[in-house]
């Protein structure tokens, strides 16, 4: 079996696959790591990929390197099972590209734009001869909401539970619908726009935050929400015999 560790920018993933399928997944400290002595002890992997956002800690270091299985540390210069042509790799989130390759594992040959709404929203694009363009990026929920607060001087903090209206009937109503309308309609934008270019284009939604859609977009987008782990087991697969 392989072991996909995923650190993020709030909390770690870590996984167990046999071969493509996802045997069991448990949440962690990005700080810790904490629960991974007792994931490996449960399922016996041979191999293992690490990929991480964050600069990590001792902590995390040293329960990393009492693994005794060889490990794939994701990076720029790890081998990809599609062409990357994004100008600057070495600033390229690795849960961008592992989302894309998850999503292309599933649908190959056909053009596909993969969201990730997380801390950030990403939006990436890979055609269907498996070559990824490069994608966007702008704020996540929490870091809208967020924001309004924190660089304004009267605005309240809200959170996204509570009454949406189309238009606010008060400031609390008015910034969670400009909020939550507002990535959307962003959402919405873009799948448009790219399907303009793109008309059989397949949209995959992944990450943290689920929202909701026009019912004439349902057909075309694909809920995932293990999609970035599915896409480190196959770079980890593709690299069999490179580790």
């Amino acid at each position: 079996m392989n072991l996909i560790i995923d650190i993020g920018n709030t909390v770690a993933k870590i996984a167990a696959f046999a071969d493509a399928d996802l045997v069991e997944v448990v949440f962690d400290s990005n700080v810790t790591l904490e629960l991974l002595p007792e994931f490996c002890c449960k399922n016996a992997c041979s191999r293992a990929i690490v990929a991480t956002v964050i600069d990590l800690s001792e902590q995390a270091l040293t329960q990393l390197n009492s693994l005794s299985i060889p490990i794939l540390w994701l990076n720029e210069k790890t081998s990809l099972p599609v062409e990357n042509l994004y100008e600057s790799p070495q600033t390229l989130g690795y849960d961008r590209m592992a989302a894309v390759v998850g999503a292309y594992e599933q649908f190959p040959k056909r053009d596909l734009l993969v969201i990730d709404a997380g801390t950030c929203i990403t939006y990436e694009l890979l055609d269907a001869a498996g070559c990824y363009h490069g994608g966007n990026i702008s704020p996540g929920l929490q870091m809208r909401f967020k924001a309004l607060h924190q660089f304004t001087g009267k605005l309240p903090s809200v959170s996204a539970e509570g009454p949406l209206l189309e238009i606010g009937k008060d400031t609390e109503t008015a910034i969670r619908a400009g909020v939550l309308k507002g990535i959307e309609y962003e959402i919405t934008g873009y799948i448009m726009a790219l399907k303009h270019k793109y008309p059989e284009l397949l949209v995959f939604l992944t990450g943290g935050d689920d929202f909701s859609f026009d019912t004439n977009l349902k057909s075309i987008i694909f809920a995932d929400r293990f999609l970035v782990l599915k896409g480190l087991n196959r770079i980890l697969n593709y690299n069999n015999d490179r580790i």
